[in-house]
């Protein structure tokens, strides 16, 4: 970790990282230093204790430099003196050191992911990371019971959290140590009809920017919703007509390379470009849309007859007509990127064929069985 003299003009000047997070040290008083993240946001922090804890004093300009270095040698000296008691840091304070952790390992939207999961079922605040019981959590992973695979996600997202968490001794014990695994997921079969697909696929026309492109995409190419909002224009080729998702991005790792049709050409036709990202977030500048939740509540509430389903379900839907349409397996494979399947093993080493006529074709194909349902 870089060591410099802290002053107001050097704190000031400090850059922000390219990605993770940047501790700077004092040279004056050892254990005290401000850390900068990927996003800018400056906070001041000091190593105290046997066990060299860190402690967040405040952000910087709402703490100033003056006020943070006497602080941090209060503390250092109280606890020497036995008059500061030792404490873990907040939940909140541990969790946004998390977040900076997974944002060097981890893919965009898996950090995305858990801000989402910790956000909605993990209010914790400002309670003692140590302070969090087993009680605690069995509490508001109770309150999932209705919605099982949401419960077994908060369930492995949180457990992943604290074992992260003692393994940088910020806690003596996992309180989720031994813990039974939460939820259930429930291999789904749910295949929308094709009176169930036209209504969505209209209403989906007709709903604004941005779920309405959205849906109408999810619909139009079978790719998985997460690989839909973070797409980026850079990987769409509009010439060609095909999209390329980096092996960073997919789910199993592997570059997946997919043309898609003309109708799916319209809707990127009619976008806006702000930026990076096909589908940029409306708060937050550099991520991407993440309001599922509410948003498939509201365009829900334009269909009549629909019976309950997922967004993953318009993918499986994609797969079983293509099925019907008479699409080979190993095409829509290599349309929906999955690794296992007919082409795999030995023979996926030798065969490098990339189908990509075939997979127009299908593309076509479904396309015009779409068009014929809503004409």
């Amino acid at each position: 970790m870089p060591t410099i003299a802290l002053t107001d003009v050097t704190v000031r000047s400090l850059e922000a990282p390219l990605s993770g997070q940047t501790t700077y040290w004092d040279e004056n008083v050892p254990g005290f230093g401000i850390r900068i993240s990927q996003g800018g946001t400056k906070s001041f922090v000091v190593l105290y204790g046997p066990n060299r804890q860190r402690h967040t004093l405040g952000r910087y300009p709402t703490l100033n430099l003056k006020t943070a270095r006497s602080e941090a040698k209060r503390l250092q000296a109280e606890l020497v003196l036995g008059i500061h008691k030792q404490s873990t840091v907040t939940f909140v304070e541990a969790f946004e050191q998390y977040l900076d952790h997974c944002r060097q390992k981890n893919k965009p939207r898996t950090v995305t992911d858990y801000e989402r999961l910790f956000g909605r079922h993990f209010k914790f605040g400002k309670v003692q990371l140590r302070d969090i019981s087993r009680t605690d959590i069995q509490r508001r992973l109770d309150k999932l019971k209705k919605t099982p695979s949401e419960q077994q996600h908060a369930f492995v997202a949180l457990r992943i959290f604290f074992n992260w968490a003692l393994r940088e001794e910020l806690i003596d014990a996992n309180p989720m140590a031994n813990m039974r695994k939460a939820g259930k997921t429930v291999a789904r079969e749910r295949v929308l009809s094709d009176q169930e697909l036209m209504q969505v696929y209209e209403a989906a026309r007709e709903h604004p920017y941005p779920f309405g492109p959205i849906m109408l995409l999810l619909a139009l190419l079978g790719q998985r919703r997460g690989e839909i909002a973070g797409l980026q224009w850079d990987w769409i080729d509009q010439a060609e007509q095909t999209i390329t998702l980096p092996a960073t991005f997919t789910k199993n790792k592997r570059l997946h390379v997919f043309p898609y049709g003309n109708q799916a050409a319209k809707v990127f036709d009619t976008l806006p470009q702000m930026g990076a990202y096909v589908f940029p977030a409306r708060t937050e500048a550099g991520t991407i849309f993440n309001g599922w939740g509410k948003c498939k509540a509201r365009f829900d509430v334009q269909l009549d007859g629909v019976e309950p389903y997922t967004l993953h379900d318009l993918r499986r839907t994609f797969s079983s007509n293509l099925a019907r349409l008479g699409t080979p397996i190993h095409v829509t494979e290599k349309l929906l990127n999955h690794v296992s399947g007919t082409v795999s093993g030995v023979a996926a080493i030798y065969n490098r064929h990339s189908y990509m006529d075939e997979m127009r074709e299908a593309v076509a194909s479904y396309e015009e069985y779409l068009y014929g349902l809503c004409r």
